[in-house]
């Protein structure tokens, strides 16, 4: 990935013959536009900020499974056989957090902005990837 990318990809949302809901990229879709930026690159991963340009079901997976950056745990978008292989090693859930939000204040005429720490169940992920690639490559990492 690259260390910035704007993707502007319209998504259609469709029904599975099972009606399920899905969305994919396609002509006939709304606009959607996505930055994503690269915080961190492991050998096998990589940590993105995502900044939502639109807001569209699904935006952020649908985007990144389309360019081949699936998110890790995925379970409707993503690599299947890399996320039981990543249930294995510790990761049980999607790997996508919301972090920052910012909004109107409902009230008053101001920003108002929500930040959540990334949950132990992540942050263990992180390190765990850490440690391995230390433990792999050296201290070169």
């Amino acid at each position: 990935m690259d260390p910035l990318r704007n993707v502007r990809l319209p998504l259609l949302k469709y029904l599975q013959a099972s009606g399920e809901r899905r969305v994919r990229v396609s002509e006939e879709g709304k606009t959607a536009h996505t930055l994503f930026r690269l915080v961190a690159r492991w050998e096998r991963f990589s940590l993105l900020e995502a900044e939502l340009k639109t807001g569209r079901t699904h935006q952020i997976r649908v985007h990144l499974a389309h360019l081949g950056f699936p998110i890790a745990g995925d379970e409707k978008y993503g690599d299947f056989a890399l996320n039981k292989a990543l249930s294995r090693e510790g990761l049980k859930r999607m790997f996508l957090h919301a972090w920052r939000m910012r909004l109107p204040h409902p009230l008053e005429e101001r920003e108002l902005v929500v930040e959540a720490a990334l949950p132990a169940a992540l942050k263990s992920f992180v390190h765990s990837i850490s440690a391995k690639e230390k433990q792999d490559y050296g201290e070169k990492v």
